[in-house]
């Protein structure tokens, strides 16, 4: 028997609150699979099960709120048939109003306390129904889909409900009730780091005309809808530096650093109600620009629809920030625990260069690094900003 639980999805995550099941008792499921959505303080996840198996028991009920590693559901292994005790436990539910046992033919069923039949289990039919369009504008409406009352087929929830929902005056919660609950989270984490990670900071000036060049010329011969941006070839230098550089890259996990096996890079995304969430694209070391820049423009659409993965949320090695589009020259950033680096990227803009004995204007942008002494020093980290800058004057190689 499979226990799925509330992973966590980020270290400042301490609970979560099941908004909806995509799966059914009976349903099998693959890896990678959605099977749930949780509202966490930042946003709506779509959680997948990294199992095989069959739903056998949703033990969670939507609306409800648990802390991370709560037993949400049970899952019946690949061949798995129900044991005895299973049929005959009583489920965690929370409640002692129902239990399940098994019927002669060995099918289950749900009886209540008293043995009297409840009513049977909920069918697909029976479950919550909404459209990918409405789900979608109820995201980006900050609409509670839990809550509203379908007008479709079946009492589906229809684009028509979200909007007529949005439009009416907020209930009893503050709007600001999340934005709250988002800083004190981000605090949460923000603290931790400081308190537990011991920063050491160093940066470096990059001048980009070669990269800048590169670009300009490369999407002359591309469409409109395939340009690459600059913060794409930065992710890509920054995966590409980072494979001499083991050291900047995973997790401090009981008192130890634990390197991870492939670059995946979490990316600071503003949301437009105030906040930030840093997804990660996942093994971006290994993809080419064209790819990345595609996942990196796909990622910020989904993380301000509210329609991300619970992978994207749990998997980040390290994280970049670039504050460029804001104006400032530089960051430093904090750490994001358990991770044991931050890459900072300010604007890139003209500035005075010395080279030659000349001076000259040039696109320089500061990159910085903000890294846990306890698995790295200074040196290193100079010399990773300085592998990070002759990267970026060979961009045609970074493409590859």
């Amino acid at each position: 028997m499979i226990e799925f639980r509330l992973p966590s999805l980020g270290a400042d995550m301490d609970e979560g609150t099941l908004l909806e099941w995509k799966v059914k008792p009976g349903d099998r499921v693959e890896k990678g699979q959605v099977i749930a959505i949780v509202d966490t303080a930042k946003a709506a996840i779509d959680v997948e099960c990294w199992q095989e198996g069959t739903v056998h028991r949703l033990i969670a009920e939507p609306g409800q709120k648990m802390p991370v590693g709560t037993v949400m559901a049970l899952l019946l292994e690949p061949g798995e048939t129900v044991p005895a005790e299973a049929a005959t436990a009583t489920p965690h539910t929370g409640s002692n109003e129902s239990r399940e046992v098994s019927s002669g033919s060995g099918a289950l069923r749900e009886v209540g306390a008293g043995g009297t039949a409840p009513p049977p289990a909920p069918e697909a039919g029976e479950r919550r129904r909404i459209s990918p369009a409405a789900r979608k504008r109820a995201a980006e409406l900050g609409v509670a889909v839990e809550k509203l009352i379908g007008s479709g087929p079946q009492g589906a929830v229809t684009l028509e409900d979200v909007e007529k929902a949005a439009a009416r005056p907020a209930p009893a919660a503050p709007p600001g009730d999340r934005f709250l609950a988002m800083r004190q989270t981000i605090a949460a984490a923000m603290s931790r780091s400081k308190r537990e990670i011991p920063h050491y900071y160093v940066s470096e000036d990059i001048p980009l005309a070669r990269m800048l060049a590169w670009l300009q010329e490369t999407n002359a011969q591309r469409p409109m809808t395939e340009r690459l941006l600059p913060a794409a070839v930065l992710l890509k230098a920054v995966a590409r530096a980072l494979a001499n550089y083991p050291e900047l890259n995973g997790h401090y996990r009981d008192g130890a650093f634990q390197p991870a096996q492939a670059v995946h890079l979490g990316v600071a995304i503003s949301l437009r109600a105030g906040g930030l969430i840093a997804p990660a694209i996942l093994d971006a070391g290994a993809k080419p620009l064209t790819k990345l820049m595609q996942e990196l423009a796909d990622l910020v659409r989904r993380t301000r629809a509210g329609s991300l993965k619970s992978a994207e949320l749990s998997a980040a090695t390290i994280t970049v920030t670039n504050l460029g589009d804001q104006g400032s020259h530089g960051v430093f950033g904090v750490i994001t625990p358990p991770q044991v680096a931050l890459v900072g990227f300010g604007r890139i803009a003209e500035r005075p260069w010395a080279e030659n004995g000349g001076l000259k204007a040039l696109p320089v942008v500061t990159a910085s690094l903000s890294a846990d002494h306890r698995v790295s020093d200074g040196h290193r980290g100079a010399l990773f900003l300085r592998e990070l800058s002759d990267l970026l004057q060979q961009p045609e190689e970074l493409a590859r």
